[in-house]
């Protein structure tokens, strides 16, 4: 059963694709997005395997948002739905599986879920014959003042909660919110070399240049900051950076 995402600007096309995909047996949940932050900001709480894609949207474009989920770790297949035909070239350039005319045919729209089953398939054969491969460097879609940006994973040097949600702090000194609690990014970016250090830290290893003691007391520095690592993380972390300076010697 493929999770959906179906992405239109315009709310009645938009409730007719998601009742079309509804009816469709190889579907199981179908989630919209009225526009392509929007779309972002679902995807960032959870996977889905197929997005069905309208093009002209105002702000971030449907071809706009394709080429971000071809950078995702996980990217789910795509297949664009539009009333125009002379971006189709471009489309099947973002390996797009299907490119579905509006108004939209039932026979013809459910051709392009057996083609997205078919991909979603074939990716997850390919991810369990290469599971634990974490070497991809992730892309965080963040929002600020209506301004959707794009930042990858290394540039984050560390994370601090911020009451439900993570605040992402980049090695150049920006500073984003995330929706999405500091354990959820703890538990995904594990193997990408962050480690918890306090209840409201998850650091990059990369990115810690000292760490010191002080009556007992241990903190890191990065950069221009100074962050407290409590006593419950202290040995793990100690652990994790004398393996990392014995690797890189």
């Amino acid at each position: 059963m493929l999770s959906v995402l179906a992405v239109d600007d315009e709310p009645p096309a938009l409730a007719e694709l998601a009742f079309l995909l509804e009816q469709n047996e190889h579907v199981g949940q179908v989630l919209t997005a009225g526009d392509g932050a929007g779309a972002l900001r679902l995807l960032e709480q959870q996977h889905v395997d197929t997005v069905f894609l309208d093009i002209r949207m105002p702000g971030l474009s449907g071809l706009d948002l394709a080429r971000v989920l071809a950078r995702f770790r996980r990217p789910p297949a795509v297949v664009f739905v539009t009333a125009y035909d002379d971006h189709a070239v471009t489309a099947f350039d973002l390996h797009a599986v299907d490119y579905v005319m509006k108004p939209y045919r039932r026979e013809r729209l459910f051709e392009a879920i057996r083609r997205a089953t078919d991909a979603v398939n074939g990716t997850r054969a390919a991810a369990a014959s290469v599971a634990g491969d974490d070497s991809d460097d992730e892309t965080i879609s963040v929002e600020l003042g209506g301004v959707t940006r794009f930042i990858r994973r290394s540039e984050v040097a560390y994370v601090s909660a911020q009451g439900d949600y993570a605040r992402l702090h980049t090695s150049d000194g920006g500073s984003h919110l995330l929706r999405v609690p500091l354990a959820t990014l703890e538990d995904r970016w594990a193997q990408a070399g962050f480690v918890r250090i306090h209840r409201s830290y998850l650091v990059a290893l990369t990115s810690i240049e000292e760490l010191r003691a002080d009556a007992g007391r241990y903190t890191v520095v990065i950069g221009d900051t100074t962050l407290p690592v409590s006593r419950r993380h202290t040995r793990d972390l100690r652990d994790r950076l004398v393996r990392r300076a014995g690797g890189n010697r």
